[in-house]
C-alpha cells in the first residue's frame, strides 16, 4: 500500500469512527428528549427517581453514588425532585444531617409512563457488553481522551445533562 493509499484508508477508517460517535450521541440524546416529552421530566431526574423508588430510604451520597455523579449534582437532582413534590426527605434518626429519601405517588405513576432504561440506553448497552470488550473500550478511550486534552471532571455530569 503507498502512503497516499494508506492515508486515504486512515481518513476513511476516522471517517467511520466519527460516524459510529454520532451514532451513538444521537441515541442517548433520542433517548432522553423522548423521556422528557413522555414524562415531562430530564433523563438524570427520571434515573434519580428511579434510584430513590428502588432504594427506599437512600441518602444523597448513596443516590450520587448509584448514580455516578458528584454529590453536588444529586443534590441538585433532589432539590428539583422535592419542589416539584415527585420525593420527601426525612431527616435521619441517628444523625439530623442525614437525609433518607423518598419517592411520592406522583413519581410512581411518572415512572410507569417513562420508557425505560431509566439509567440511559448507553449505560445498559454498555452493561450488556462482554467484560473483555469493555476492557478494550475503556482503554482506547482513554487513549482518545488523552489526544483531546480534556478536563476528565465532565465524567461526573449526566449524559442527560449534556
Amino acid at each position: 500500500m503507498s502512503p497516499s493509499e494508506a492515508s486515504r484508508a486512515k481518513s476513511a477508517q476516522s471517517t467511520q469512527v466519527l460516524r459510529r460517535f454520532r451514532v451513538v450521541f444521537n441515541a442517548v440524546r433520542t433517548h432522553f428528549k423522548q423521556v422528557e416529552k413522555q414524562v415531562g421530566l430530564g433523563g438524570a431526574q427520571v434515573w434519580a427517581l428511579s434510584v430513590i423508588r428502588d432504594q427506599p430510604g437512600v441518602g444523597l451520597g448513596e443516590l450520587a453514588r448509584s448514580m455516578d455523579v458528584h454529590q453536588s449534582t444529586a443534590s441538585n437532582l433532589v432539590k428539583g425532585l422535592q419542589t416539584k413534590g415527585l420525593i420527601r426527605a426525612d431527616k435521619g434518626q441517628v444523625d439530623k444531617r442525614q437525609v433518607q429519601l423518598y419517592i411520592l405517588p406522583p413519581a410512581q405513576a411518572l415512572l410507569a409512563k417513562s420508557p425505560g432504561p431509566f439509567e440511559g440506553v448507553l449505560p445498559d448497552a454498555l452493561a450488556q457488553l462482554p467484560e473483555h470488550t469493555l476492557q478494550q473500550l475503556d482503554h482506547d478511550l482513554a487513549e482518545l481522551i488523552a489526544l483531546l486534552r480534556v478536563d476528565e471532571s465532565a465524567g461526573g455530569i449526566p449524559l442527560a445533562d449534556l
